[in-house]
């Protein structure tokens, strides 16, 4: 069996066990994560509020850093309260010697900017704030304050709307962290607003991620378990905005398993099994994007074949093909128009699922039964007359946040992949295999399709995945035989049988 990889927390000791170190280590073995401590404050506090606060000497932090350097390399070193400016700058070197020892696999830094209580109690003064933007925040590969606590680093007033979070986002990014998440769980209005928000910036994505806000008294340690959670997924792998997305799912499984302790408010509960409800799957929302689309009429797909012109439509449907995606890349205007008309029209009569790729104002001028669209025609796209018109959506993803922006329209069916390696589309993507593959349908209660480095023996296991459609092009389009090979595909196609979701696994991507 493989080692669980090591993370650091290097925080605050909560003597109530809500909190700090405690509720980190809870949020490390959520991830399966070896979680190593290093205090560097005390406190003297129960569930309802904070009584002293004493941190510990810059010798003994560092003690305990270098012991756990010698035996205990971390790939992920994640801060809370840190108790003063010295410790700060201790932790600070502790960073660039790590990375100094380790250059290939690298250590990353979650940085949990923990200033004070909701209690009300402060954890950091002038020198503390100081000592963060200096130190951590140029090191940070992910920094995790509050609305409160980002106001406060970048010397603001309170972010009271959207605009003013986004643009504290960029600001905190410019001072050196790779991606910033701004959690709402302080927003002033967060005890009348429907959803939970946070502000996501990070390399691969940005944008607002919610979830239905929880009405429960208690949240004490919500914020280290978001940070912590964070950084957990990004030792194993996961990409920023990946961990990100997996934070927010953790935590929201915490605070719907919070329970009493003490006459205050009660602790957040980690716990494993948080990333295979789809309760805790959260939006990635698009500014003015509808969510919910019209169903498939056969949400079983099977086969999925992608062509590239009217006439390969027509081979499919007589091989017996019944959903089809028209893909054209080069064409002029003319050209798209015809072949569309003639693709919807056979797709018609044939009583089949005909989708057209990308050019979806052509695909409602004719009348198409739907359209396909890749994450980065979303923006483009006039969905809400899309979804006015009655049109089926199938979307693109490759990654967690993908995902979540296709979660957040509700479209007819999300396409996942690739699973395996393909050369039809030049992407940046590592394959995602089938246990991904498993993990998506069973996470997602729409139907998935599997696309990239179909065969025939890959599409029997697709569909033992419980993928609802599985989508072949070039070992359709390429084969010497193009109407054998669909139906060979066909038969495979046929043979359904769902497992077991695995875990999600790590699918690192180019940045």
């Amino acid at each position: 069996m493989a080692s669980p990889p090591i993370a650091w927390t290097v925080a605050g000791s909560d003597s109530g066990g809500g909190a700090g170190l405690q509720a980190d280590l809870r949020a490390f073995d959520a991830f399966d994560v070896h979680g190593c401590s290093a205090v560097a404050a005390l406190t003297a506090q129960h569930s309802r509020a904070v009584e002293r606060i004493e941190a510990v000497s810059p010798q003994m932090l560092q003690a305990q850093l270098a012991v756990l350097a010698a035996d205990l390399p971390p790939r992920v070193v994640k801060t809370g309260m840190l108790g003063s400016a010295v410790n700060v700058e201790v932790v600070a070197r502790c960073i660039d010697a790590l990375r100094a020892a380790h250059p290939l696999s690298g250590v990353a830094l979650v940085v949990d900017p923990v200033l004070g209580a909701s209690s009300g109690a402060s954890f950091a003064d002038d020198a503390v704030l100081r000592a963060i933007r200096e130190h951590l925040l140029p090191r940070a590969t992910l920094v995790t304050p509050n609305r409160h606590e980002a106001a406060r680093l970048l010397g603001l007033p309170v972010l009271a709307d959207a605009a003013a979070v986004e643009h504290a986002a960029r600001a905190l990014q410019a001072q050196g962290p790779r991606a910033v998440a701004i959690t709402g769980g302080d927003a002033a209005t967060a005890a009348q607003a429907a959803d939970s928000e946070d502000y996501l910036l990070a390399p691969q994505a940005e944008g607002w991620l919610a979830l239905p806000r929880l009405d429960t008294p208690h949240h004490h340690g919500s914020g280290c378990t978001y940070a912590s959670a964070a950084a957990a997924a990004l030792a194993h792998g996961f990409a920023e905005a990946e961990a990100v997305v997996l934070a927010k799912m953790a935590t929201h499984h915490a605070l719907r398993h919070g329970y009493a302790a003490g006459s205050g408010a009660g602790p957040v509960h980690a716990r494993a099994g948080f990333a295979r409800d789809t309760g805790n799957l959260p939006s990635l929302r698009l500014s003015g994007a509808p969510s919910g689309f019209a169903p498939l009429a056969q949400p079983d797909m099977g086969l999925y074949a992608i062509v590239d012109d009217a006439g390969w439509v027509y081979r499919m449907l007589e091989a017996g093909v019944r959903t089809v995606q028209l893909r054209i890349k080069d064409a002029g205007a003319h050209e798209l128009r015809h072949e569309i008309r003639r693709a919807v029209a056979a797709a018609r009569a044939a009583g089949a699922q005909l989708f057209v790729n990308d050019h979806w104002q052509f695909a409602l001028q004719e009348g198409a039964y739907g359209v396909h669209l890749g994450q980065e025609d979303l923006q483009a796209a006039d969905l809400p007359r899309i979804a006015a018109a009655g049109l089926r959506l199938g979307v693109s993803t490759h990654a967690y946040w993908e995902v979540c922006r296709a979660w957040a329209l509700r479209p007819s069916y999300i396409a996942c992949g690739p699973i395996h390696a393909t050369q039809s589309k030049a992407m940046p993507w590592i394959a995602q295999g089938e246990d991904n593959l498993a993990y998506w349908c069973g996470l997602l209660p729409l139907p998935v399709v599997a696309i990239g480095g179909m065969d025939v023996p890959r599409t029997r296991r697709a569909r033992a995945c419980g993928a609802a459609g599985v989508a072949v092009m070039s070992a359709i389009t390429a084969a010497a035989d193009p109407q054998r090979a669909a139906q060979a595909l066909l038969r495979a196609a046929a043979q359904a049988g769902p497992r077991h979701p695995g875990p999600p696994r790590a699918r690192p991507t180019l940045a």
